[in-house]
């Protein structure tokens, strides 16, 4: 918890919100940090997550544009290919929540000198 003034602060809510994730993009963006395997399905991550695939599929594809996760084309051997998500780096993701952080600050910073 971080106390701030009159409120404390979950860090997993900070994080939630500098990156504006729904409760399902947080949690794929949790099973990413904690899961060693380097790319995952989308029916892989809404088996392991219990959540509905368009769900997965809408949440991907917002960390994809985002650039929290990168996308890879695996061709099938039947034909067809299917995409596999993988995390950027854990670094990159803390140097954008740090960002949107220090951005807070200022504009923070500013209104109070204006006041």
């Amino acid at each position: 918890m971080i106390d701030f003034a009159c409120k404390k602060f979950d860090l997993e809510e900070i994080i939630r919100c500098s990156l504006s994730l729904s409760k399902a993009e947080f949690k794929i963006l949790k099973l990413f940090l904690s899961n060693k395997q380097d790319y995952f399905k989308t029916q892989d991550i809404s088996k392991k997550l219990n959540l509905e695939l368009s769900t997965i599929q809408r949440a991907v594809k917002k960390l994809h544009s985002l650039d929290i996760i990168q996308r890879s084309q695996k061709n099938l051997s039947s034909g067809g290919y299917v995409y596999q998500y993988k995390l950027n780096s854990k670094a990159e993701v803390k140097s954008k929540i740090q960002s949107v952080i220090n951005s807070w600050n200022e504009k923070v910073t500013s209104e109070l000198n204006n006041w």
